[in-house]
């Protein structure tokens, strides 16, 4: 355990009471500001005076990662007087069903508060309302968890609410952490405005290639240096605009071959190779006081072999919290995915999690039965109320701490956007200057890609052919004729002949409305976009929108990777194409079998 420090105030509580005992004074107790007196400092044997520790000192609370020690005083002040399940309930933050805000769960069972995901969203003023009606009407007095999964590209939650931004492997294409850092504030800026308070993201894992299925291109970079840079600058940005940052998913996701949505992935790496791959960013993370990290669903071999991360006590406070030094807020990953939920009580594995060293529980199957299940397990002995205290403290302080920031006007969300796709669109194959395309361009692959494409496309004066559906006359196949009770063989076959010549004349006409199509199309330059997992698409041009590995498998004179497909990063790609603009942007991974790195 870390020694305490001696806070300010205790130092010069102190000197107060030394310079009480010069002057021959009663060493009086003194208001500690919320209704606790502290007594007279306690004399050791050598009869020096020592400070009484303050209420987070007694709970091992340190500062240096966001809140003061009054704001943890404050804090472990109001934890201490929560009644048990006031206070097993304040350390989960669930997820919920519906467009109508949970006021009524948060209320009842004293939630610290919830996570919104697509099917909870439908505008920008709805969120709005919700998160309003839950501020409002769930009274505390610190602000409630609200959370989003809000990363860029294939992980936004807000769609239709809130700008789109590109990948965060972008910032890492980009290589500007200034950039980043603005790009992350505007960002954090329009959640603010929505009501949320918290955002999961950014990744810090480190993407290990094509072998990674999960993580991709939410990841800056394959190089652990540069994901760090980029994960600071994008937690800076998000906690200047007064939105708590949650650096995921500690001890790194993105060098295991296996989705932990799905089963539980094992590590296999060394702790040496571990320390000098995966745990850079996070301990880059700690090093510049960054306040939360969600810890993983993974079997670190090296540390705790067969036992989630998340639910490990060896890693979360024996490898993140003393190895690493980390003495922010650390959220588990959701439970209710398979990695923790496949053959575990989900009882037993809120208990563990809470004694591995985790301050809160996101997304517990059942809310209810978590919050039963904490209660009984401190009155049982199973976990100390200590323990709950402690964690609870923590994310009050935290909250509290981040609601009285970011009040300053930040950048325009659509520019600061448009200028993270504009420093990050890269050129692998192909001329890095002038025109690349002519005025009539033919979009297929990827069918989001196609379409924001499209739309810029014509808004800058290109005319854009996409492939339309044949006639249902010519698409549309009869169902062959089955033979009638009682009819005669030679009508049967008569009919079955008429229809074989019908369905000849059918594909004649189909494949002569095709040979039009594809002529029609042809006098278009052919772009082929390759989207989230897709296979890759083929053209004259290749662009890539998520991960650029695929840009090695096609044979595309010009390849092009945009990380991202949102209408800010379509309308760049456009002026590229157009020999408007240059692509400064460089691959942030390797990427076998394209000519270069970037321009």
């Amino acid at each position: 355990m870390r020694a305490r420090p001696i806070s300010f105030l205790a130092s010069l509580a102190l000197l107060a009471s030394l310079a009480a005992c010069d002057a021959g004074g009663g060493g009086g107790g003194e208001s500690s500001g919320e209704g606790e007196k502290r007594g007279a400092p306690e004399v050791t044997t050598s009869g020096t005076p020592t400070i009484p520790p303050t209420p987070s000192e007694r709970l091992d609370l340190v500062e240096g990662w966001g809140p003061d020690r009054s704001e943890l005083d404050r804090a472990a002040r109001v934890v201490g007087r929560m009644p048990l399940p006031d206070l097993a309930g304040q350390v989960i933050v669930a997820d919920w069903q519906g467009t109508e805000a949970p006021v009524r769960m948060v209320r009842e069972l004293h939630l610290g508060g919830v996570i919104a995901f697509s099917s909870n969203v439908a505008s920008a003023e709805q969120v709005k309302r919700v998160n309003t009606a839950l501020t409002r009407q769930v009274r505390r007095t610190w602000p409630l968890f609200l959370g989003v999964d809000q990363e860029g590209g294939v992980v936004e939650r807000l769609r239709g609410a809130a700008t789109r931004f590109p990948t965060f492997m972008s910032a890492g294409a980009a290589g500007d952490v200034a950039l980043t850092e603005r790009a992350y504030d505007a960002s954090g800026a329009e959640l603010r405005r929505l009501g949320f308070t918290v955002d999961f993201a950014p990744d810090a894992d480190v993407t290990s290639g094509p072998g990674d299925p999960t993580i991709g291109s939410r990841s800056a970079s394959s190089r652990p240096a540069d994901v760090a840079g980029h994960v600071v600058a994008a937690a800076r940005g998000f906690g200047a605009a007064g939105v708590l940052p949650v650096v995921k998913h500690f001890p790194g996701h993105g060098s295991v071959p296996a989705d932990s949505h799905l089963t539980l992935p094992v590590q296999p790496r060394t702790l040496a190779q571990l320390e000098a791959n995966d745990l850079v960013p996070f301990r880059r993370a700690v090093e510049e006081g960054l306040p939360a990290v969600m810890v993983g669903h993974i079997d670190v071999r090296a540390v705790d072999p067969r036992v989630p991360s998340s639910l490990s006590r060896k890693v979360t406070t024996g490898l993140l919290r003393d190895e690493l030094g980390f003495d922010g807020l650390v959220v588990t990953d959701s439970l209710e995915m398979a990695a923790v939920t496949r053959g575990r009580d989900p009882r037993r594995t809120v208990v563990q999690a809470m004694r591995a060293g985790s301050d809160v529980l996101l997304m517990p199957p059942s809310p209810a039965q978590a919050r039963a299940a904490l209660v009984r397990a401190v009155r049982s002995g199973a976990l100390s109320r200590r323990r709950l205290e402690q964690a609870a403290a923590r994310q009050i302080a935290l909250l509290r701490h981040l609601a009285g920031t970011g009040q300053a006007a930040a950048g325009n969300p659509g520019q600061a956007s448009r200028a993270l796709s504009a420093a990050a669109v890269t050129v692998t194959d192909g001329p890095c200057s002038g025109r690349l395309t002519g005025d009539v361009v033919h979009p297929y692959g990827d069918p989001g890609a196609v379409t924001g494409f499209a739309a810029a496309a014509r808004r800058a004066g290109m005319t854009v052919l996409v492939r339309e559906s044949p006639p249902s006359r010519l698409a549309d196949a009869k169902p062959r004729p089955e033979r009638r009770k009682k009819e005669r063989k030679r009508a049967f076959r008569k009919r079955l002949r008429e229809w074989r010549q019908a369905e000849e004349a059918r594909v004649r006409r189909l494949a002569a409305w095709t040979e039009r199509e594809d002529a029609r199309l042809a006098a278009g330059t052919a772009i082929g976009f390759t989207g989230y997992r897709d296979a890759p698409v083929d053209g004259e041009i290749a662009v890539a929108t998520d991960t650029p590995w695929v840009l090695g498998r096609v044979t595309a004179p010009t390849r092009i990777a945009t990380f991202g497909d949102t209408p800010a990063a379509m309308s760049v790609l456009v002026e590229v194409l157009q020999g408007r603009a240059s692509a400064p942007g460089r691959l942030p991974v390797k990427v076998a079998g394209v000519s270069r790195p970037g321009c």
